[in-house]
């Protein structure tokens, strides 16, 4: 018999069976996939074409150019990183599973944030690992609970904290003073920070507020892995390649994270030799690629804005605040439920996402992707946002 692990509902959700009612006439806004947005691409036949590629000599952590290529990314940045302490995966999901094989036994808790993306339970359950929510504040744009996370390290002695930063999909970017408290919460806890920081090039203006952290890349403390890869920051998620960087102090214990990511690494080889050589003139193009998609974000967030305005005065709508990311927040009138607003929402041919899909705490908020192409985004929001205003 197919292990407990693996034993999730497949019974369609009420969002799947109001989706499949309406069928491909309904205008998606929660399309977040680069490669369905008509957005431009390079020609990936002359970068994946590399001769060296015929030839399989796998190198467990990721082959030297690759692992060199990320540093250089981060050092565009102004951060500067060891490549030795680069991992190159096949994705953002191998590397959480690979984290949590690493810090975690069967049955331990890993701390993750609420709201946040629906992925991570099926993750954790792969890998028989137990997840605790902490809250992020809605009233304080999204700021982390810090109190509750120790509570949390207290009460499971949980083995690591993820923070997703910028959030999925509340797009707050974590403060300057957050990240440091929640660094000394884990370190005198004896757990891991792990952080996905796959939507950290895309903030919403043109700079980051002051207090707000670019990336953990860089910053000291206890054992801290950072995850990201060409699925967001080159907008090529068919590519299959992520990395994860290993920072902290103690080099005794980051030497022993990476010689054990080694062997786990080794034990799957999961990542293509001709993507690993192309990734120095990917990343090289990164500029360009997200400059089409930084434009389209921009744009539907100023439609989104002028809908909303154009609403009235009187109008109940509201736009959640947020630092960055593909994803806008709006609240909508708690006169209905949620799945209620939904089936309005598609009856009007316009597909948004209900806000409990991201476990988002109490009702009346809808989630749309800024990334949508700009047409359909205006069309949807000609239809939704008058009829979300009327209530």
């Amino acid at each position: 018999m197919p292990s407990r692990r693996t034993g999730w509902s497949r019974a369609p959700s009420r969002l799947a069976e109001l989706t499949a009612r309406v069928g491909a006439s309904c205008l998606d806004l929660t399309e977040s996939n680069p490669t369905r947005a008509g957005l431009e691409a390079p020609d990936l036949v002359a970068l994946l074409g590399d001769g060296r590629g015929a030839r399989y000599a796998p190198e467990p952590l990721g082959h030297p150019m690759a692992r060199e290529a990320v540093a250089g990314y981060y050092a565009a940045r102004g951060v500067t990183i060891d490549p030795s302490r680069v991992v190159i995966t096949a994705s953002t999901s191998e590397a959480y599973a690979w984290l949590f094989k690493l810090l975690a036994d069967p049955g331990d808790t890993v701390l993750v944030p609420s709201p946040s993306y629906p992925l991570l339970p099926y993750l954790a359950d792969l890998e028989s690992v137990r997840l605790e929510r902490y809250p992020l504040l809605r009233e304080e744009r999204w700021r982390i609970d810090l109190a509750a996370v120790e509570r949390a390290l207290v009460a499971t002695r949980a083995r690591a904290v993820t923070v997703v930063h910028p959030g999925n999909p509340t797009g707050a970017f974590t403060r300057r003073d957050e990240a440091e408290a929640l660094a000394a919460l884990a370190r005198r806890h004896d757990a891991a920070l792990v952080v996905d920081e796959v939507f950290a090039d895309y903030p919403a203006g043109p700079t980051l507020p002051a207090d707000r952290l670019p990336t953990f890349a860089g910053t000291t403390g206890g054992l801290t892995f950072i995850m990201s890869g060409l699925s967001k920051v080159a907008l090529l998620p068919q590519l299959k390649l992520g990395w994860i960087v290993v920072g902290g102090e103690d080099e005794a214990l980051v030497a022993e994270a990476l010689a054990r990511l080694e062997i786990v690494a080794d034990s799957y080889l999961s990542v293509g030799t001709p993507v690993q050589l192309a990734l120095p003139d990917l990343l090289a193009a990164v500029p360009r690629m997200q400059a089409r998609a930084r434009r389209r974000l921009a744009q539907n967030l100023e439609a989104l804005d002028a809908a909303l305005f154009a609403a009235g005065p009187e109008s109940p709508l509201r736009r959640v605040p947020f630092d960055g990311g593909f994803y806008a927040l709006v609240e909508v009138p708690r006169t209905r439920s949620d799945d209620e607003w939904l089936e309005r929402t598609l009856e009007a041919g316009v597909l948004v996402h209900p806000g409990y899909a991201y476990d988002m705490p109490g009702p009346g908020v809808v989630v749309m992707s800024l990334l949508t192409d700009e047409a359909s985004f205006a069309e949807g929001l000609a239809r939704a946002v008058p009829l979300w205003a009327r209530g």
